[in-house]
């Protein structure tokens, strides 16, 4: 009987995931681990003696709840803004001819290039002047206009053919509805990865909430998390922390499983020739 012997690849591929995958276990497991046992033994990774104190105390102790519910609000709000404004302006770039086309690009190119660090001072005086200062608009109108997803969606609707574009022209389809009906859906791994970059991104944004926000009902969860770790306790208690580090995870893990089949086909797109 022949041998199966595992590729030199699959190997390396297989540790790689491993060494990735070791933290956010670690994680899991010292999240329902006692305070006390936490660093008890730090010969021993992973315990054994599981507790669901730690997440009760974070109930008890922040209104997790409310920076669980205005993280949420903010990401899905500026992901469906964010892709529906970049789906669009991708293909007026890719599909149609105006003036000063290459021009008004070439500007959404230069806008990748400023750290976005440079905008927050002039970002929030406008929001002041604005009166717009802890509210969710300026929490989430910042983040609906990216000319990373203009690019990607512009890119993408170029490797399209027009073949079928042209066919629903002939049919009597208007603009919006070959866009709609024949172009959108086509463009759809691009949608999903989009998708995800720009939630995961946004789930993740800690600066720019700071900053914005003053009131604790309006913080999100990275703020929360930080200001849980050393506001108003000297000794860190790292049991509650790893339990909203937990919570956190959840909804990346879930959006990333829901779209992995149109987000790993996107990645893969590139690498198959016609």
């Amino acid at each position: 009987m022949k041998k199966f012997i595992l590729p030199l690849g699959y190997i390396i591929l297989i540790f790689i995931a491993i060494s990735m995958l070791f933290p956010f276990l670690a994680m899991l497991n010292m999240a329902f681990t006692p305070e006390n046992n936490i660093f008890k033994d730090s010969e021993i990774f992973f315990h054994t003696d599981f507790t669901i104190d730690n997440f009760k105390h974070v109930f008890n102790e922040i209104p997790i709840t409310r920076y669980f519910f205005n993280s949420m609000l903010v990401a899905f709000i500026t992901t469906i803004g964010q892709v529906i404004i970049s789906a669009l302006a991708g293909y007026s770039f890719a599909r149609l001819n105006f003036k000063y086309k290459e021009f008004w690009f070439l500007v959404i190119l230069v806008t990748m290039m400023v750290p976005p660090q440079v905008n927050i001072i002039p970002l929030f005086f406008l929001m002041r002047e604005l009166h717009l200062v802890d509210t969710y608009p300026a929490l989430i109108l910042p983040g609906i206009f990216g000319g990373f997803g203009v690019f990607m969606m512009r890119q993408y609707f170029l490797s399209l053919p027009k073949d079928l574009e042209d066919s629903a022209k002939i049919d009597g389809c208007n603009l919006f509805q070959t866009f709609f009906k024949i172009a959108l859906p086509l463009a759809l791994p691009a949608v999903v990865t989009l998708t995800i970059f720009t939630f995961v991104s946004t789930w993740n944004s800690f600066m720019w909430p700071l900053i914005i926000t003053n009131s604790e009902s309006m913080r999100t969860l990275p703020v929360g998390l930080a200001i849980f770790k050393g506001s108003f306790r000297e000794i860190t208690l790292w049991g509650d922390l790893l339990a909203c580090s937990v919570i956190c995870t959840i909804p990346v893990i879930i959006i990333f499983l829901l779209g992995k089949k149109y987000f790993l086909s996107d990645l893969l797109s590139g690498a198959v020739k016609e």
